[in-house]
């Protein structure tokens, strides 16, 4: 795919994989629109981006909102026109044992990252099928893979997402949309607070930079890649996940118990 003059709809902009993707895109010559709840970070990062075939635009929205996906997807289309790519980045987390992560924080979550991501995407689709061509880029996570300690409620967000991505491409196999799966090990952004560094990097979990991830995700695109895994070893455990889980839940055992002083830390 060229990018190239494409109008790239892009959610979680303004995050640390965001705002660099947002960056390589428009170096590449996209047109953006780029989705925040921040205006003022949203705007700041407009006006450090090249333009070579029109403004880029801001569109401030929060998945928590009702109805947040088609009044986004709308505003997209005014402001930029007919949608090329969907880019669903926006995402959050928590390192956490499961009985400490409230009501209120497990929906968003899921919300976040799952409800929005779907609802945007169906949103965008009659704009797709109507033109027979468009792509969707799903960031998903080696999570989305494998079940890991003390990330249960991402874990289950990432899985949907993983399966949406399949299940939303074997939908289109008669038509030119296309649909991108991306699983990220862990990276070296602010969605890691001090203390979930600090036990990555304890438990040996390389972090990738925020360049690497979105090098990787632009070469997806360009090539029209249906699924990429970052990193080794995470994405042969993913991969071994899928055969043999009980050889993998031994390999864990480890890491579970490694965080638990390090959840300790975050509860005081």
């Amino acid at each position: 795919m060229q990018i190239y003059g494409k109008r790239i709809l892009l959610t979680g902009a303004t995050g640390g994989v965001g705002s660099v993707l947002a960056q390589k895109l428009a170096e590449k010559g996209a047109i953006l629109a780029l989705v925040g709840r921040d205006s003022s970070k949203l705007h700041a990062l407009i006006q450090t981006l090249p333009a070579f075939n029109g403004s880029h635009v801001a569109i401030i929205a929060d998945f928590n909102q009702a109805n947040i996906a088609q009044q986004l997807a709308t505003e997209a289309q005014q402001k930029l026109g007919n949608i090329d790519l969907l880019i669903n980045n926006a995402g959050i987390l928590d390192f956490i044992q499961l009985e400490d992560q409230t009501d209120e924080r497990i929906a968003q979550i899921i919300n976040t990252n799952v409800t929005a991501l779907i609802q945007l995407t169906r949103a965008l689709l009659p704009q797709f099928k109507a033109k027979n061509q468009g792509h969707f880029v799903m960031i998903g996570s080696i999570f989305g893979s494998l079940g890991f300690p003390h990330y249960a409620t991402y874990c289950a967000s990432k899985f949907a997402v993983h399966g949406f991505s399949q299940a939303l491409r074997r939908e289109l196999v008669d038509t030119q949309i296309g649909v991108t799966y991306i699983a990220p090990r862990a990276i070296a952004t602010t969605m890691n607070d001090t203390t979930t560094t600090a036990m990555l990097e304890k438990a040996g979990q390389k972090m990738d930079k925020p360049e690497i991830v979105a090098d990787i995700v632009v070469k997806a695109i360009e090539n029209e890649k249906q699924e990429v895994f970052i990193g080794q070893p995470q994405s042969l455990f993913a991969w071994l996940n899928g055969v043999a889980p009980k050889m993998v839940n031994m390999g864990l055992k480890k890491q579970t118990a490694l965080a638990v002083p390090f959840l300790t830390t975050k509860k005081k």
